[in-house]
């Protein structure tokens, strides 16, 4: 019994492996860092964060005119209390006109000071008028750049319509073209050639030609993981090594690419599914090079 559960304990990464390609835990769009993305996850990854920049745009607008209109309420509330104390003003002026010549200097006094008071009142109130007027300006600015619901809602829709459009694509489109008149078969003798005098960039081209005249997909997605394993740019040889298994998961090579990936998740930090390949390596194929190396390097991981 201990020994058929520590032997599915083993398999459970070729399970993983068996399934889809994100067990490779590459191409997580949701992970903060993601790596390993192909150029379609790429694409998808550009236009979540261009979703998640209008999101807060749109909270961003939605407070700055919420406190533009706090501000013009305040303004509203000091115009008419200031206009409510000039009518009276006004009221108290004309009464004091009525009985100026039988109340003395004393009251002409205090005409002159009402005068004065609402001659200032009347100053305020167009300097209020004037700045409500600006502010209602501003506010009208912020509404037509501003992005309503439903415009929000269509860029939702082009977002999800547009990774519908890049599966499509990606399983329909052609390769390209280079306009060479090569040969496949000489072309991956060029890049084979390129790939052991250790001409990457050069072999880095003719393999990604290669792909793109879906010439054996299969190996030239794993020698293209294997020039960028040269390079240290671990990311990219796991998005290309995801590639190569999901096409082929039974090629000779399977022993590198398992071990290759572990080792490349372990430098990009992802230590755990770096241990269930490692482990999945010893399980499938005991007694390899690989295996062994990647007994020890289990053994130093922590």
């Amino acid at each position: 019994m201990r020994f058929a559960l520590h032997l599915s304990f083993l398999l459970l990464p070729l399970s993983l492996l068996a399934g889809e390609p994100s067990a490779f835990g590459a191409g997580n769009l949701d992970s903060d860092n993601p790596y390993g993305l192909t150029e379609a996850e790429k694409k998808i990854l550009q236009n979540k964060q261009i979703l998640q920049q209008t999101k807060r745009n749109l909270r961003s607008q939605n407070n700055e005119i919420e406190s533009l209109r706090e501000r013009v309420d305040g303004l509203q509330s000091v115009l008419e209390a200031i206009a409510m104390k000039s009518q009276q003003n006004r009221v108290a002026l004309g009464d004091l006109s009525k009985s100026r010549e039988n109340e003395g200097s004393s009251t002409l006094e205090r005409l002159q000071q009402l005068e004065a008071q609402t001659a200032t009142n009347t100053e305020n109130v167009l300097q209020l008028k004037t700045a409500i007027e600006e502010l209602s300006k501003l506010i009208d600015q912020q509404s037509a750049s501003l992005v309503t619901k439903e415009e929000y809602n269509a860029l939702v829709d082009d977002v999800n319509t547009f990774k519908k459009l890049v599966a499509t694509e990606l399983k329909k489109k052609p390769g390209k073209s280079s306009g060479k008149k090569i040969s496949n078969g000489d072309l991956a003798t060029n890049a084979k050639n390129h790939y052991e005098s250790k001409k990457y960039t050069q072999a880095l081209e003719e393999y990604k030609e290669l792909v793109n005249r879906k010439y054996k997909p299969a190996r030239s997605h794993y020698m293209i993981g294997q020039i960028y394993y040269a390079k240290n740019d671990y990311g990219k040889a796991i998005a290309h090594y995801k590639e190569s298994a999901s096409l082929y998961k039974n090629a000779s090579y399977m022993p590198i690419l398992m071990f290759r990936t572990a080792v490349s998740m372990e430098r990009t930090g992802d230590k755990k599914h770096a241990k269930s390949f490692y482990n999945a390596v010893i399980a499938k194929y005991p007694g390899s090079t690989e295996a062994m190396q990647s007994q020890e390097r289990l053994n130093n991981l922590k």
